[in-house]
């Protein structure tokens, strides 16, 4: 059965976003072309708004405390904050009023509006949606590293078959208000639900029916 996501039910304002034009891909699909996709937005970006250095783009209102290091291409939009130890790479579209916390490492992925990684966060390979908070420690994992078969499977729908993805990284696709609890762990190829609520100290493994997520919350 081939794989049916909606991008926009899971971030309402993927369409109206500069990532609209990529509406029609699958959420791991984006990640792996996260390098093209961020520098041909920068291309784009009006000079004015932005200081752009190489394949750098960082709005003149957002703020970056010393001893971050950003690796590009990367576009950081208006009003982010990032901090000291704060370690972006691999292509990375963050857009307006994000925070990245110390000891944040975000690699290949696209962030919406008022999203915070809160300190000491590893994502990787990711889409996450407007307003998405990950507490201290909480961990995206974007590579299945426990087996041979390293291809990611992703769970369409509660109880869905499994299906590959038919890539080696990817991490989530969080939808709008998700929350990560403190140290949490999500395994690769998650599919949350906007709203979706994973609890302090957890393991959300969908490959295994969602061990670990808080009752009540299902991906759709």
């Amino acid at each position: 059965m081939p794989h049916a996501i909606d991008l926009h039910a899971y971030v309402v304002g993927f369409a109206t976003s500069p990532l609209a034009r990529w509406g029609a891909c699958l959420p791991w699909e984006l990640p792996m072309q996260a390098n093209a996709i961020v520098r041909e937005l920068l291309a784009a970006l009006p000079a004015g708004e932005y200081a752009i250095e190489g394949d750098i783009a960082i709005h003149r209102s957002a703020r970056i405390e010393p001893g971050a290091v950003l690796k590009g291409p990367l576009i950081l939009g208006a009003g982010c904050f990032v901090a000291t130890g704060a370690y972006l790479r691999g292509g990375n579209w963050v857009d307006a009023n994000c925070s990245i916390g110390p000891g944040v490492e975000l690699k290949s992925s696209f962030v919406f509006a008022g999203t915070a990684l809160a300190h000491f966060n590893f994502v990787g390979d990711s889409v996450l949606g407007a307003g998405v908070n990950l507490e201290a420690g909480s961990i995206v994992c974007n590579h299945r590293n426990e087996r041979a078969d390293k291809n990611i499977r992703v769970r369409s729908g509660e109880g869905g078959t499994l299906q590959p993805s038919g890539c080696e990284k990817f991490g989530a696709l969080m939808g709008d208000g998700v929350r990560i609890g403190a140290n949490a762990v999500v395994a690769p190829g998650a599919l949350l639900a906007p709203g979706y609520v994973v609890g302090r100290a957890t393991l959300l493994d969908q490959e295994q029916d969602a061990q670990g997520a808080r009752a009540g919350n299902a991906t759709p």
